[in-house]
């Protein structure tokens, strides 16, 4: 995929920091958009469909966190990559990001080749091979995981999850019984060229048992996370 054909969704109430954003990452070929709060945000977002969003959390109006939960619930967007700017040392705002179906966060102030090679490591994302799996349809007890779809079964009821709280419930049914280790998890559900908090398994785990059931999951202290069916 070519940078000209990546649509880069950019969201700050901030002109200035929406001028620097827009003027490194055209100068790399993507095609820029931009908004000012939240409302705006998801208001472009259906209108442009970005490959990938990168959204400030502080902004008048509505915040970035709720702008990505309803953002979120948009099947057109299911695949779109949301990162958000946060402020060095703002751990809640990350913790809560990861809780609302954003993918990442990028630390503010941030340098602008820095931002570059961050912007194509999340873009890789797009085509990443998803975890192997040895169908596009997954049934385990009364849980159906269609990869296919992206879309999740659960007792007849069918759940809507974030892109990344996806590939993670695929990735540990794939093997029910498994353990999987946090490297192992991280370098298959986010990439390994890319740096997240050491809590962003937790966070994701948490969402998955509050969605899934529980007893879903079960943590292997010190090493990782397995699915029992």
């Amino acid at each position: 995929m070519s940078n000209a054909s990546i649509k880069i969704l950019l969201v700050d109430d901030e002109p200035d920091i929406l001028e620097i954003l827009s003027y490194n990452l055209s100068a790399e070929g993507y095609h820029i958009s931009t908004a000012f709060n939240g409302i705006e945000a998801v208001k472009k977002a259906k209108k442009h469909q970005p490959h990938l969003i990168i959204m400030d959390v502080m902004m008048p109006e509505m915040d970035g966190i709720e702008a990505c939960e309803k953002i979120r619930t948009l099947p057109e967007l299911k695949n779109t990559i949301i990162t958000f700017l946060t402020a060095r040392g703002e751990d809640y705002s990350q913790v809560a990001g990861f809780e609302a179906g954003a993918d990442d966060y990028i630390t503010k102030p941030i340098k602008p080749k820095v931002l570059v090679s961050k912007i194509k490591s999340l873009l890789r994302r797009l085509n990443d091979a998803a975890p192997e799996v040895n169908s596009e349809v997954m049934n385990i007890g009364d849980l159906t995981i269609d990869r296919e779809a992206y879309k999740i079964i659960s007792k007849g009821v069918e759940i809507v999850l974030p892109r990344k709280e996806f590939e993670l419930l695929s990735l540990l049914a794939s093997k029910p019984g498994k353990v999987f280790k946090r490297d192992e998890i991280l370098d298959k559900v986010w990439g390994n060229e890319v740096v997240v908090g050491g809590r962003t398994i937790d966070v994701h785990i948490r969402k998955l048992r509050e969605k899934i059931g529980d007893d879903s999951f079960k943590t292997i202290k010190g090493v990782g996370y397995k699915f029992q069916s």
